[in-house]
């Protein structure tokens, strides 16, 4: 993917106590207390960024590595070959197989000393950094503004992004793809024919579900038992929580098995 290192983002929680950050721009209107802003720093060339939702570090640790650190977590993502040639190519990819399981595991492998909540907020500011960016240039692409120069215009894509959504929460970031916009780039380089070629190659290379994606599904599955009340069905239209839904039951399967030999 080109150009997917994200700018200096300062993300908080949207909650009723949110307030404006000294020394940031808000744009036209300046700070609304009843939507997520988005606020610049001339000076520092910094964002502040509210989002619903948002997990915030504990630890010194994870506080340094989501201030500091989100470019190496979010350049090992992209550079992941199975993520990318699935983000790009597979059309049954569902977004939070790569947004909370693969990036989950990313952190988790680097970064085994923090706990699960800090591991959960490094996580989501990367998602956060990497499909903000991708869609902010998305959007100026699409407007026909990617010669503006720099923060200016990456300023204004976000902007438009946040306005155009009904609320800019965690859940939402998290059902983007990240490599959308660089599927859009390929298919302006490559005609239909050659795509095609190219997606049958990767289907034909698809995997199965491991057992260690799977654990990972499930702690997602009771994850969301734990705030709504209930498993995610197998039956769900929603491929997200119907894939959480065959994970547990792909476990339960793989127990049944070796119990019965």
């Amino acid at each position: 993917m080109e150009q997917v290192l994200a700018p200096k983002f300062n993300f908080t929680p949207k909650n009723s106590q949110s307030v404006p950050v000294d020394g940031f721009d808000y744009g036209e209107g300046g700070y609304d207390p009843k939507k997520e802003n988005v606020g610049f720093n001339q000076q520092t060339g910094q964002f502040q960024i509210e989002i619903k939702g948002l997990v915030k570090p504990k630890s010194k640790e994870a506080t340094r590595i989501c201030q500091e650190d989100l470019n190496e977590v979010i350049a090992a993502f992209v550079q992941d070959k199975i993520s990318l040639e699935r983000g790009l190519f597979d059309s049954e990819m569902v977004p939070e197989e790569f947004t909370q399981v693969r990036i989950g595991k990313i952190i988790k492998d680097k970064y085994p000393e923090l706990d699960e909540n800090d591991q959960e907020a490094v996580r989501q500011h990367a998602i956060a950094a990497l499909n903000l960016t991708q869609q902010a240039k998305k959007i100026l692409n699409s407007a026909g503004d990617a010669l503006k120069a720099g923060n200016a215009a990456l300023i204004d894509g976000v902007r438009k992004f946040a306005m155009d959504v009904h609320d800019l929460d965690i859940d939402l970031i998290d059902r983007i793809n990240p490599f959308g916009e660089a599927y859009a780039i390929l298919a302006k380089a490559m005609n239909e024919d050659s795509l095609k070629q190219v997606a049958l190659v990767i289907a034909g290379k698809k995997v199965n579900l491991t057992i260690e994606e799977a654990r990972e599904l499930a702690q997602r599955a009771l994850k969301f038992k734990q705030e709504r009340g209930r498993l995610p069905s197998l039956t769900s239209q929603d491929p997200w929580k119907k894939r959480m839904a065959e994970s547990i039951a792909f476990l339960a399967r793989m127990k049944a098995e070796a119990a019965n030999g």
